[in-house]
C-alpha cells in the first residue's frame, strides 16, 4: 500500500477521527458537466470510494462509512436505479480482491432485502471474504434512511416490551443505540458530503448528534485523498465541546 499521504500529512501531528462517514454526492452533476448520462459519473465514483477506504486505511482511521443508496433513490428514474444496482454487483465482484489486500472488512446496512437478490448475493459473499480484515471496516449504506433506521429500532423494541424482554423503565439511549443497525460501530466524528450541499439527506440522524460537518464543492468523482486530507485538517482544529466550554474542555485534556 502507498504511503503517500502519510507523507502529505503528518498523522502524529493532529487528533484524527476514529469513524468518518461520507455523503458521496454529486456523480449525475460530474457527468452532466462532460456531457454524459448521469451513469457515468456513479461509474467514475468507484474510483473515488477505492482512494478514500485506501486512505483510511493507510491514516489508521478504523470505521468509514459510506451512504451509497438511500430509500429515497428509489424514485430515481428506473434505468439508472438499474444501472447502479448493475455496477453494485460489478463493483462489488472487482474489488474483493482490493479489499482483501488492504486489509478492508466489508459491511453494510439498511434494508438489504430491498436490492436485487444478485445484488443482496455479491454483498454477503465480499462481507464474508473479507471478515477478519482490521484495518478498516467499510460499511456501505445501501436502500438506507435515517428515519427508516429509527422506526426499525422503535418496532424493534415495542416486540422486546410486548414480549416481556424489556421493560419500558430500561429504555434508554444505549438500549436504543443497540437495536440501531450501527450498534456495533462509534457514532462519526466526522462527517464529509460533497458538491456543497448543506444537509444529511437522512443520513445516520440519531448518530450524527455530535458529528462535525465537513462540506466540500468538490464533486464525488474526482474526491481524492488530498481532499481527505483538507477534511482531516479543518477537522483537527475543531473543538468538540459535547455541550461543555471551552475550560472545561481544556482542564479535561
Amino acid at each position: 500500500m502507498s504511503t503517500n499521504l502519510e507523507k502529505q500529512f503528518d498523522k502524529n501531528k493532529y487528533k484524527l477521527p476514529s469513524h468518518i462517514a461520507v455523503i458521496m454526492d454529486g456523480n449525475g452533476r460530474w457527468a452532466k458537466k462532460k456531457g454524459a448520462q448521469r451513469i457515468f459519473g456513479h461509474q467514475n465514483a468507484v474510483k473515488a470510494v477505492r482512494d478514500i477506504s485506501e486512505g483510511c486505511a493507510e491514516m489508521g482511521i478504523p470505521y468509514l462509512t459510506l451512504y451509497a443508496f438511500s430509500t429515497e433513490n428509489w424514485a430515481r428514474p428506473k434505468a439508472e436505479v438499474d444501472g447502479l444496482m448493475s455496477l453494485l454487483v460489478s463493483t462489488i465482484r472487482s474489488e474483493i480482491d482490493t479489499l482483501i489486500e488492504n486489509g478492508i472488512e466489508l459491511n453494510a446496512i439498511g434494508n438489504i432485502e430491498s436490492l436485487p437478490k444478485e445484488c443482496q448475493g455479491e454483498l454477503q459473499e465480499a462481507i464474508q471474504a473479507t471478515k477478519g480484515n482490521t484495518k478498516l471496516k467499510l460499511t456501505l449504506a445501501l436502500s438506507y434512511s435515517g428515519r427508516w433506521e429509527i422506526i426499525q429500532a422503535v418496532k424493534n423494541i415495542a416486540e422486546k416490551v410486548k414480549a416481556g424482554e424489556m421493560n419500558v423503565d430500561s429504555i434508554n439511549e444505549e438500549t436504543f443505540k443497540m437495536e440501531l443497525s450501527t450498534h456495533d460501530l462509534p457514532d462519526p466524528e466526522l462527517l464529509i458530503r460533497t458538491s456543497g450541499e448543506m444537509r444529511i439527506s437522512n443520513f445516520l440522524l440519531w448518530q450524527l448528534a455530535y458529528t462535525e460537518l465537513y462540506v466540500t464543492d468538490v464533486l464525488w468523482p474526482d474526491f481524492r485523498k488530498k481532499h481527505l486530507i483538507q477534511a482531516l485538517e479543518s477537522f483537527s482544529k475543531r473543538e468538540r465541546r459535547f455541550g461543555k466550554i471551552s475550560e472545561q474542555v481544556k482542564l479535561e485534556e
